[in-house]
């Protein structure tokens, strides 16, 4: 072995020839040893040093309580003693210690009872490591999570003021109708792409729509936006459903277009009434939007199925599938966006809720009124709890009957 190596050796075996006494001492870590009374009867050079105190200060004059804050010393009566006395042990209790200065220190404690031959308690051994980092570390942690929350709340809040000035704030009196319509939220975390209108429109004729953008957050509310304006532009422009849907593809294909595409389903319908038999008329154009669900006076009820319909806003040119029907006196017609069908349901195990069983939910109903179809739609959609991961708006026009048809029903 070369004389480099050798006093490599020697410099390593000097310094491992500490002494027990100074390895208590001066150890990293505080060491104190009090009686089962709580007087103190051993400290080493690092706690004192911590504290600030004088070893004459304290050993056999003080208590171990006595270095604790108010709080400490009451937690140590009610919890820290009665512990030992149990178990023998408390490990990793956070405590405050008072030093000669007045400040404190937060430290970890761990405690032990050592036992005579006899097994008889003779003192407490104590272990205390300076917590003032760790503690710093929590402080931080809860000042970061407090802020968090707040910015959580004033998310929520800005995402719930900017889904209202997305839906309208009232829909219009159309006269000979009733009109509900019920928007439920999945996460108040982002803002969702459903949204719907009913505005009237010249010579006696209302439009309608009901649509949902892909996606969620900023860019769909921003689509959404986009799509509402247009739709209630083009209507007034064109009134012809599937030229209003044209319209819209139009603008959206224009404006995303690229590496970024932006699209939605979308039903628009035009009311009209009809003077000779009562009722209104409606024709309906849908872009790849579920099919309107139509509940008869008669208690028939069915979907108006639009087969063909494609996306609006994918393609330049699309195909836009219309459908007219006549909704007479105590019939109802009820639009929905996705959520609704693809909500998943504890009773069928998770599965996705369905068309098969809103058509059943319906017929259920019929023959019904616009109130009482939202109201128990949203009462469903509370029933699903957790399984709703999408927003789901609904919309459902009623033509009442005439206090003389009801009278003859009865």
């Amino acid at each position: 072995m070369d004389e480099v190596a050798l006093d490599e050796q020697a410099r390593l075996s000097a310094l491992l020839e500490d002494s027990a006494e100074d390895l208590y001492e001066h150890a990293p870590c505080g060491y104190i040893s009090t009686l089962l009374d709580g007087r103190i009867v051993r400290i080493n050079t690092t706690l004192l040093d911590w504290l600030g105190y004088k070893r004459e200060d304290l050993v056999g004059r003080r208590h171990f309580s006595d270095l604790l804050t108010v709080g400490g010393r009451l937690y140590h009566e009610t919890h820290f003693a009665p512990l030992l006395r149990m178990r023998g042990e408390a490990k990793g209790i956070a405590l405050d210690l008072k030093a000669a200065d007045g400040s404190r220190l937060p430290v970890m404690v761990t405690s032990i009872v050592k036992s005579g031959d006899d097994g008889q308690p003779l003192l407490i051994r104590t272990t205390v490591f300076d917590a003032r980092d760790r503690r710093a570390y929590e402080t931080e942690l809860l000042r970061a999570r407090k802020e968090a929350d707040l910015e959580r709340d004033r998310l929520k809040n800005l995402n719930a003021t900017l889904q209202m000035t997305l839906l309208p704030p009232a829909l219009v009196n159309v006269p000979g109708l009733e009109v509900s319509s019920h928007y439920h939220v999945a996460s108040s975390d982002e803002v969702g792409g459903d949204f719907y209108d009913l505005f009237p429109l010249a010579a006696g004729t209302w439009g309608l729509f009901l649509g949902d953008v892909c996606g969620k957050g900023a860019a769909a509310a921003a689509v959404t936006s986009l799509a509402r304006y247009t739709l209630r532009a083009a209507a007034v422009y064109d009134s012809t459903p599937a030229s209003v849907l044209a319209n819209l593809n139009t603008v959206l294909t224009h404006e995303y277009n690229g590496t970024d595409p932006r699209f939605c389903t979308v039903v628009f319908g035009l009311l009209t009434p009809d003077e000779d038999r009562g009722g209104f008329r409606i024709t309906l154009a849908s872009g790849g939007h579920p099919p309107a669900m139509l509940m008869r006076s008669d208690g028939t009820t069915d979907f108006l199925h639009t087969p063909g319909g494609q996306l609006i806003g994918v393609l330049s040119d699309i195909h836009i599938a219309t459908t007219s029907v006549y909704l007479a006196p105590g019939d109802t017609l009820l639009l929905h966006t996705d959520g609704l069908t693809e909500a998943h349901t504890t009773a069928t195990g998770g599965q996705r809720y369905g068309d098969d069983a809103l058509l059943g939910f319906g017929r259920g109903l019929a023959p019904t009124t616009a109130s009482v179809v939202v109201d128990a739609i949203r009462d469903l959609l509370d029933t699903f709890g957790t399984g709703v991961d999408d927003d789901t708006a609904v919309l459902a026009i009623h033509v009442p009957r005439s206090p003389s048809e009801k009278q003859d029903e009865q």
